[in-house]
């Protein structure tokens, strides 16, 4: 039972037992900030919303109209992309992830994966696409078109390749689980309304206190849409102590801040490209090689960008899907062969400047 539970949720296991050792070794466990609690119950309550979205009908609808269209792969992995620039990767991947496992297609592995790719390319282009980006953004005082016209090359060349992969895709149907369509429950307008609500606070439109009312509305009307995959809260609470361990443990070795780029991109592998951003911003002004290194540092392993671990998360949760392992493996590949172009796509537009 124990061996199962750790096999499904390694992540959660790693997560929490790194936690536990960085904590020992650096004799302090992890302080919690505000933000990362904000951030915690800003995801809580877009699962909350998503799964009421799921079960009055909505997704099951958009995914059987996506399904009947054609270019299935194409729309998904573009919608991902430009959805990421304005709503973050993280909200990106939560909103077309789902829908994407409620169709009834073949090779929903591949897709997810270039998803995940496409919410990091798309996001790195905006300041605030990703927590990274924000902070760099406003760390270095920079204006909105010096950051833009820095990062371009990146997304735009993601931006192409991932096209073109989506467009060359082969996706079968399958008759497995077919998607029924039923008519639309009342509640899924009021879920439109409140996942709107919890937008405009990931926006800072509105108060993080609107997110209440998500809870007040499921609380006395929809309690069986609090049946969220909790694992996935509980990795982010560990990953977030994890990598703020991470983060005093190198702060007080490192001395100088060389090969900026080549770092921040490696060290997102192991503690995530946001603490990583907070931790190099300290040892150097070069915020250009900053931003390319800790968004390249989203591709690759599944701690590199916490919208990886979201898609992983829904992917290997999901009722429709088998074999994680087989998927985890694809996941790396893939996300490597990304994040090894990025480095050659850094360094060659160095060597022409």
């Amino acid at each position: 039972m124990l061996i199962n539970f750790i096999i499904k949720e390694w992540i959660l296991t790693v997560a929490g037992t790194g936690l536990l050792l960085t904590s020992a070794y650096a004799q302090h466990f992890p302080d919690y900030s505000i933000r990362e609690m904000q951030v915690l119950f800003i995801l809580f309550v877009l699962l909350v919303t998503v799964k009421g979205l799921q079960h009055s009908g909505l997704t099951s609808l958009l995914s059987k109209n996506i399904e009947q269209g054609n270019a299935i792969p194409l729309k998904l992995v573009a919608m991902t992309f430009f959805l990421s620039m304005l709503l973050t990767n993280d909200v990106a991947l939560l909103v077309i992830v789902p829908i994407t496992l409620a169709l009834n297609i073949g090779r929903l592995d591949i897709l997810i994966i270039l998803e995940a790719l496409a919410a990091n390319a798309g996001s790195a282009l905006t300041p605030f696409g990703n927590p990274q980006n924000l902070f760099i953004y406003w760390f270095y005082n920079l204006q909105p078109m010096e950051f833009v016209a820095s990062i371009a090359p990146f997304s735009f060349i993601f931006l192409v390749i991932l096209l073109f992969s989506a467009f060359i895709i082969k996706i079968p149907s399958t008759t497995a689980n077919p998607i029924t369509t039923r008519k639309l429950d009342r509640s899924s307008y009021i879920y439109g309304i409140l996942l709107i609500v919890v937008l405009l606070t990931v926006l800072r439109v509105l108060p993080i206190s609107a997110n209440f009312l998500v809870i007040i509305y499921v609380l006395l009307f929809d309690r069986k849409t609090l049946r969220i995959d909790y694992s996935l809260l509980f990795s982010f609470l560990f990953f977030f102590g994890l990598a703020e361990n991470m983060k005093n443990i190198l702060a007080s070795e490192m001395s100088h801040p060389e090969h900026v780029f080549l770092l921040s991109a490696l060290s997102s592998q192991i503690m995530s490209n946001v603490p990583t951003a907070l931790l190099f911003a300290k040892f150097t002004d070069n915020w250009e090689a900053l931003l390319w290194g800790t968004n390249t540092g989203g591709f690759g392993s599944l701690f590199g960008s916490l919208a990886n671990l979201i898609a992983y998360k829904f992917y290997v949760s999901h009722d429709n899907t088998n074999n994680s392992a087989l998927f985890t493996m694809k996941f790396l590949l893939i996300g490597y062969m990304a994040f090894f172009l990025s480095i050659g796509l850094y360094f060659t537009l160095r060597w022409l400047q």
